[in-house]
């Protein structure tokens, strides 16, 4: 998502240690992952609150309604073409 490097989250790091000092520090990151948590939970639920609201899962089964159709009209378009080869080719067939 962001692009830092390993040296940036050092740097960091150290100027979050020594602003906040070493005993401030591990209650810090705990409150950061906490409304980490917290904002991506609430994105989370919005997605899916909109998702519901555009009916995306309808949507979606379309999509794969449609395309199985495709395939099952592609199958039997190649069915058709091999049916027509095989009576267009009438003295390969034993017997003839």
């Amino acid at each position: 998502m962001f692009d830092i490097g390993f040296t940036e989250l050092v740097v960091i790091a150290v100027v979050s240690l020594v602003v906040m000092g070493p005993e401030r520090l591990p209650e810090t990151v705990r409150s950061i992952n906490l409304w980490i948590g917290r904002a991506r939970q609430a994105l989370s639920s919005a997605r899916k609150e909109l998702e519901n609201e555009v009916g995306m899962d309808d949507i979606r089964q379309q999509l794969h309604n449609e395309e199985v159709m495709r395939d099952l009209a592609n199958a039997q378009r190649d069915t058709e073409e091999l049916v027509a080869n095989v009576k267009a080719a009438p003295g390969d067939r034993p017997g003839t």
